[in-house]
């Protein structure tokens, strides 16, 4: 059959896109999206699945086991939109033959500029501060109202030391923080020596000497709690935890305790173990930033992420292998 006169695959998208991808996604491919951009169910996950040939769901819909093995026969390639594949059951995907690809790389400086305000927000009580203001309450500049912590001079703790937490360095670097960091693989020495890093093989005696943790590692078994209470209960009192990467990494119940309880200064929060239902406790704390998981959104990060969609269907569509391919063994 020519090529023009080739069937188009079925597109099946889960979330409402930017418009410019959206409409390209239809000039190239029979595609059906999720106008009212409500999250799928279930069941209609498991329907999108039966009928596509191509899925693009978005890191908040869980592509389980339970999903795959309902998909039809049709059903080749997800193209994720975002980085993450936690909410993919990767190994179920290979073992029905369904390539899986994501959107590395486009998201970096756009994550790595909300955790640095984070650490800027929560170290200078930024949230507090713009809650006092709007509560009516504030009655003027006083010299021992709304203290924060200093960042010049303080140590701040990197677990994950890829992409964005390397990008996170260069930015901490600026505002006189000293790096540490805590990776699976020490980095290249040259990078080492770039962002004058000093590398802890061991987490928890890197955790004990921090004032700054920030999370910047992928959400995978092995990292599932990785924060745990034990290891939360190493840092100092007046310490502050960052999470933008997700929420599953920390012990959020442990960390609200602590707080709670003064044995931690605060943290900076934009992503949550059960997401998007967020700890009621967490909402009574003032010394918390709370954010709803907004890492990433820039108009211009969305349309690079769904240009990397595009791409990878359409390689995949010409019967080559797309070019962000995911391994089960990458995770």
């Amino acid at each position: 059959m020519p090529a023009s006169q080739k069937k188009k695959p079925l597109v099946i998208v889960t979330r409402k896109l930017p418009d410019a991808i959206e409409t390209r996604l239809m000039e190239l491919f029979e595609t059906r999206l999720n106008e009212d951009d409500k999250p799928m169910s279930a069941a209609q996950l498991v329907d999108a699945a039966k009928h596509a040939d191509v899925l693009v769901p978005t890191v908040t819909d869980r592509i389980d086991a339970r999903v795959l093995s309902q998909a039809g026969p049709k059903l080749k390639l997800i193209a994720s939109f975002g980085t993450g594949v936690d909410h993919i059951d990767l190994d179920t995907a290979r073992q029905r033959g369904i390539t899986v690809t994501n959107t590395p790389g486009v998201l970096t400086e756009d994550t790595a500029d909300m955790a640095m305000a984070l650490v800027l927000a929560t170290a200078r009580r930024m949230g507090a501060g713009e809650r006092l203001l709007r509560s009516g309450k504030w009655t003027g500049w006083s010299p021992t109202s709304m203290l924060g912590a200093r960042l010049q001079g303080k140590r701040l703790g990197i677990i994950g030391m890829g992409r964005i937490g390397q990008a996170l360095a260069r930015r901490a670097r600026g505002f006189g923080l000293a790096i540490h960091y805590h990776n699976r693989r020490r980095v290249h020495a040259d990078t080492e020596r770039e962002l004058e890093a000093t590398y802890w093989e061991s987490l928890d005696q890197m955790l004990a000497r921090m004032d700054v943790v920030s999370v910047n590692c992928p959400h995978t078994p092995a990292t599932f709690h990785l924060l745990s209470a034990r290891r939360l209960k190493l840092m100092k009192p007046g310490a502050i935890v960052i999470n933008a990467a997700r929420g599953e990494v920390i012990d959020e119940n442990a960390m609200v305790r602590m707080l709670r309880a003064g044995e931690l200064a605060g943290a900076g929060l934009d992503v949550y173990e059960h997401e998007p239902q967020v700890n009621p406790k967490l909402l009574e704390l003032e010394s918390v930033v709370l954010l709803p998981h907004m890492g990433s959104a820039t108009l211009e990060g969305r349309i690079e992420m769904g240009e990397k969609v595009l791409i990878n269907i359409k390689t995949f569509a010409d019967g080559h292998k797309p070019p962000d391919r995911v391994l089960a063994t990458m995770i």
